[in-house]
């Protein structure tokens, strides 16, 4: 436990008060700050209170009307009817242009990757930052996109012709010549504004000239496809370039263009110890000193922050291009409270110091001249895991009550809804009506919205297996209504429409087939899991112009509200003893291979190998579905208490072999009484009762255990 200090009514704990008010305050007063945090605490704490009392109260109504039709065929009109008696579904708000104003382009018009990394890990959040530029030809001569892998022993020619190959075949797809390939080209050469190229002898330029964006006194080529550059590399000196007849040694792609910076689901923050760190990692990141040193090769290396790229336009006047990300952060949501700051003697909620932390730190960002994060004077917030537009409301109220504090003119905070929770989406329209002049996000979360779908149909009967969820009736009417309601509030050109993560980080073969069907969607940013998986998702939006197809489907039919509020049950369906037995154990080892991380060693997310050894990046969300999956089973006999308890032991033997080469790692097996095997269980044994199927408050208090022991 930290000790405290006072402030203004608040017991705040000493290493918070250090940082805000020796780091984090720029241009406020300690004082004022304080004053007016308190102020804000006793005004909204209460109205945070009432929302969460309000979200188990329809819980509570939903589950009675389950119970109360068990075993009778859900009837969609009768559900509907009953959920806009209680309150859970909402008229839309009549039609309405979202106002939002001075967002950044890589927000507001141009489509491209995200990426959302824990800030907690400095090396991770500088990786995310600097990830605006790739090398294409990195990213697939050492992944699966290209089949095979190189040869040991220094750079395997083979491969490296096949990756020249794919990216010069790429620029024939995107960027196509008047006449010849890509392939062919012998020189490149800019006269009058005008992008030359020589081609088998033969002069020729780009079909579609305005693609020429710019180029380098060395020789470096720009062009932009659908508002995202390509710089063709020239360097006669390097391995590859020396051997090119144009001496391209690389293909650079502008690759994430946005990253949220995490403090939610993918960090393990419990104390005001991590909050701290949490803290002041993006207020390096705002004010541009960030640095991390690590070891590699037996090497000590340092981690900075990437300065901007500079380049001559066609006509040859300098150009200053971003050479990071512009970064978001995400926020925790309305559940979880902190010890990190007391009000009389309780703790108080997480989301509010997020609030005012975040956007203070921020501020150092607005104050700076050059290389700021945003060009345009505002500050990207997420806020996740909200419930309905009061939620909504509610955020509004609370960063405008921020901004105040701050003395930050209105809507500088701009906020992005999170679209994971059932309530939201069936009220998206109304959610974004309620921070209609700053929104810029909003995105869909298969993850947590399954364990959302999971929970809120809990008492309507036993659910599908998970595998088959991505083919339920409700998933694909939640996935085009996200960007229904997105274009029909207008925000296309003033914000981002998102999807989700693409778990498999060494699957990029596979990601290259998949994930081009999210900018295909409508969305025009999508989630990958590494820096690598950017450059390589930025090839799709090479090949899709997402404002010109946004423009399409705007007038289509919407998505169907009844398809959305159908629950994915098992109707009428046994499944064999061997088929639970393998659901079970594949949601056992998933809940245990990430909760021995959480819990022992604080690791929010990283890559875990499931039951088949396959490594998937997880956080929270994964086992929000695992954990309500077999909560539900459990309360319908699908399986019995010895079945999953029996699971449970079986998994953390093998989670116990995949983590063998760790350390630092604490085997669960054979006595199965350390805090991590004791909070996987209550995570399952406890779910349905947990709020919304929420973990965080399970791991937190188990974190805290073995934190202390």
């Amino acid at each position: 436990m930290s000790e405290y200090v006072e402030r203004h009514g608040l017991k705040v704990a000493a290493p918070l008060a250090k940082l805000v008010e020796e780091q984090v305050l720029l241009n406020v007063s300690a004082d004022d700050f304080w004053a007016g945090y308190a102020a804000m605490l006793r005004d909204l704490a209460p109205k945070n209170a009432a929302l969460l009392a309000k979200r188990d109260a329809l819980q509570s109504q939903i589950d009675d009307w389950h119970k109360a039709r068990a075993g009778k065929a859900i009837d969609a009109a009768e559900y509907q009817s009953f959920l806009r008696e209680i309150g859970y579904l909402v008229d839309a708000p009549a039609p309405f242009t979202m106002g939002t104003q001075n967002v950044d382009p890589e927000i507001a018009t141009v489509a491209g990757p995200q990426l959302v990394v824990p800030v907690m890990n400095a090396r991770f959040a500088l990786n995310a930052a600097n990830a605006r530029w790739g090398s294409l030809y990195d990213a697939l001569y050492g992944t699966d996109a290209i089949p095979g892998t190189a040869k040991a022993g220094g750079y395997d020619a083979e491969r490296g012709a096949k990756v020249i190959a794919w990216g010069r075949a790429h620029l024939d797809k995107v960027a196509p010549l008047a006449g010849g390939s890509w392939a062919g080209v012998q020189a490149m050469d800019v006269r009058d504004g005008i992008l030359f190229v020589t081609v088998d002898g033969d002069e020729t330029g780009l079909a579609d000239p305005s693609q020429f964006a710019g180029h380098m006194e060395k020789g470096d080529v720009f062009l932009k496809v659908n508002g995202l550059l390509i710089q063709i590399v020239i360097n006669a000196d390097s391995p590859i370039g020396k051997d090119d007849p144009a001496h391209i040694s690389d293909i650079r792609l502008e690759s994430a263009l946005t990253a949220i910076q995490d403090c939610e689901d993918s960090v393990a923050a419990v104390d005001a110890e991590d909050k701290c760190a949490v803290y002041a990692n993006w207020l390096g990141l705002m004010k541009g000193d960030l640095e991390e040193s690590f070891e590699k090769g037996g090497k000590v290396m340092t981690r900075r922050l990437n300065p901007d790229v500079t380049y001559l336009s066609p006509e040859g006047a300098p150009v200053i291009h971003p050479g990071r990300v512009v970064l978001l952060v995400r926020n925790v949501g309305h559940l979880m409270t902190t010890d990190a700051v007391l009000l009389d003697g309780q703790e108080t909620p997480e989301g509010m110091l997020d609030a005012a932390i975040t956007v203070a730190a921020a501020m150092h960002d607005l104050a700076r001249s050059t290389n700021n994060n945003s060009r345009h004077g505002s500050v990207y917030v997420v806020k996740p895991k909200m419930h309905g537009p009061e939620e909504v409301a509610f955020a509004n109220e609370m960063y405008s009550r921020v901004e105040d504090i701050l003395g930050l003119p209105r809507n500088t905070v701009k906020l992005g809804v999170m679209d994971e929770e059932r309530r939201t989406s069936a009220n998206l329209l109304a959610c974004i009506y309620e921070v209609k002049d700053r929104c810029v996000f909003i995105n869909t979360g298969f993850l947590d919205r399954t364990g959302d779908e999971i929970h809120t149909s809990m008492q309507a009967g036993p659910v599908i297996p998970k595998g088959e969820m991505k083919d339920a009736a409700w998933l694909s009417a939640y996935e085009a209504g996200n960007v229904d309601a997105g274009l029909s509030a207008g925000m296309d050109g003033k914000g981002q429409i998102g999807k989700g993560m693409w778990a498999k980080p060494d699957a990029m073969a596979e990601m290259l087939e998949v994930k081009i069907g999210h900018p295909k969607a409508g969305a025009n940013t999508a989630w990958v899991p590494s820096p690598t998986a950017a450059t390589l998702h930025a090839t799709h939006y090479h090949q899709v112009n997402v404002p010109a197809l946004q423009e399409t489907l705007k007038g289509r039919e919407k998505a169907s509200l009844d398809a959305l509020l159908t629950p994915p049950l098992m109707v009428g369906r046994n499944l064999s003893d061997e088929e639970v037995t393998r659901e079970l154990d594949n949601s056992c080892q998933s809940i245990l291979g990430y909760v021995v991380r959480w819990v022992d060693l604080g690791i929010g997310c990283s890559k875990v190998p499931d039951i088949n050894d396959v490594a998937l990046m997880e956080d929270r969300a994964t086992l929000r579905i695992s954990s309500q999956y077999l909560a539900n089973w459990l309360m319908h006999g699908v399986c019995s208490e010895d079945e999953v308890m029996a699971s449970l032991k079986r998994m953390a033997v093998k989670v116990d072999a995949q983590n063998a080469h760790d350390p630092d790692y604490r085997a669960m097996a054979p006595d199965y009484d350390g805090p991590a095997f004791k909070a996987a269980c209550d995570l399952v044994f406890k779910g349905a009762e947990q709020p919304s199927g929420y973990t965080e408050p399970l791991l937190h208090a188990a974190r805290r255990v073995a934190k202390a022991g």
